[in-house]
């Protein structure tokens, strides 16, 4: 991800990259101590340069690495997170989940408890990280640190909210959020995008 941002051309297009990671804690380059509760030995802790606190990311979370020349394209951080937080309001809407974004504090939430966490880095007008979508997956993690610097911050899952026979399967969620975040994005379906799971830790 880095190495694809430092060393694209101006014309080379943007890419979305979808995938899971194996089990790891997050920290964003100004992350505080006080929000690593009980980490434990059996998930590493990574450093990251994004922006944020710390977060967890594992198997049955769908992350989406968002790699644009904002430069290229004249949009704004600001304006890229926006698009990112609608992107999944939409892609939850369609599943029939009401979901919306806090003003202080970024990410996408539905009844109070998080779904999806975001953490952006903008290095020469290109952005790369992004976003973590909680799908399936084991949330007990987050109970050790305070997910993304807040206290008792509650998380939730799109299994929790579904029934088994409505949950879309991994792979389709991924497509559907890809259609949707290229959507809002103007770009053409399909454009750019590559798909791998499990992905290395290393960040």
């Amino acid at each position: 991800m880095k190495t694809f941002t430092d060393q694209r051309g101006s014309n080379d297009r943007d890419e979305l990259w979808l995938l899971e990671h194996e089990p790891v804690f997050t920290q964003g380059q100004a992350g505080k101590a006080e929000h690593l509760l009980a980490l434990g030995d059996d998930i590493p802790l990574v450093q990251s340069d994004r922006g944020g606190q710390v977060t967890y990311h594992g198997p049955g979370q769908l992350v989406a690495y968002v790699l644009l020349d904002l430069k290229r394209r004249k949009m704004g951080v600001r304006e890229l997170v926006s698009a990112i937080e609608e992107s999944v309001v939409q892609l939850l809407a369609g599943y029939g989940i009401e979901a919306a974004p806090k003003a202080d504090a970024p990410g996408v939430y539905v009844d109070g408890r998080k779904l999806a966490s975001l953490g952006l880095r903008v290095r020469h007008g290109r952005s790369f990280h992004g976003v973590a979508l909680n799908y399936n997956m084991d949330l007990s993690p987050f109970l050790r640190i305070n997910p993304c610097g807040y206290p008792g911050m509650s998380m939730v899952q799109l299994a929790d909210l579904l029934p088994a026979q409505a949950l879309p399967s991994f792979k389709q969620f991924q497509a559907d959020y890809a259609t949707i975040l290229g959507r809002i994005l103007g770009y053409e379906p399909g454009e750019q995008c590559r798909t791998t799971a499990p992905w290395p830790t290393a960040i």
